[in-house]
């Protein structure tokens, strides 16, 4: 099924300190910490990258999802929420998906993990997401909800990011000068 996700990412610098926030503010925790790895499929010449789409396999736990997320038609790139398309489906076996979409050719092109923690409320989610790269958070939901929701949590609309991993991860090479190519803690030693 499709829908359209609407997101920011926001660094965190107190990892409890943002868990007390959101429980004065009335979510609950709705999965705890867990291990996600994210793999996304491209062709050869890199076309869903060039048209700003995503083809995924995403290992949480025990459960595996596909995942495609393009553009929707209205785009707005100056917005200060992220839009999205997505379609996802869970599905039994991600090994043998991967081995299906490269027959297909579609070929591993990058792969991140993070540990995630969710949390909800009545109207939307906050994840907390531990990186290679540091510890971000996400409000996914309706608009008016994230910048409400954000408020809430004494944030800065300065502070709202609109970014993809992928994009982060690239900032982040930049700044550092590193030369891995996955955002995985393999590739980036925690200090």
């Amino acid at each position: 099924m499709s829908a359209v996700e609407i997101e920011v990412k926001f660094r965190v610098i107190n990892g409890p300190a943002l868990e007390r926030k959101l429980g004065v503010a009335g979510f609950r925790q709705i999965t705890p910490r867990t291990f996600e790895k994210n793999v996304l499929f491209d062709t050869q010449d890199r076309r869903l990258r060039a048209q700003q789409s995503i083809l995924r396999i995403r290992q949480y736990g025990e459960r595996w999802v596909v995942t495609h997320k393009c553009l929707p038609r209205d785009n707005d790139p100056a917005s200060r929420h992220k839009h999205r398309i997505e379609t996802e489906t869970e599905i039994a076996d991600g090994e043998a998906m991967s081995v299906i979409f490269s027959q297909l050719g579609y070929t591993p092109a990058f792969t991140y993990e993070k540990w995630r923690t969710e949390y909800a409320d009545d109207d939307g989610h906050c994840v907390i997401d531990e990186t290679p790269i540091g510890l971000f958070a996400e409000l996914e939901g309706p608009a008016d909800w994230i910048d409400a929701t954000s408020r809430c949590l004494g944030l800065d609309p300065s502070e709202l990011i609109t970014l993809s991993y992928g994009r982060l991860f690239e900032e982040w090479r930049a700044a550092t000068g590193s030369a891995v190519t996955d955002l995985t803690f393999a590739a980036i030693p925690q200090r």
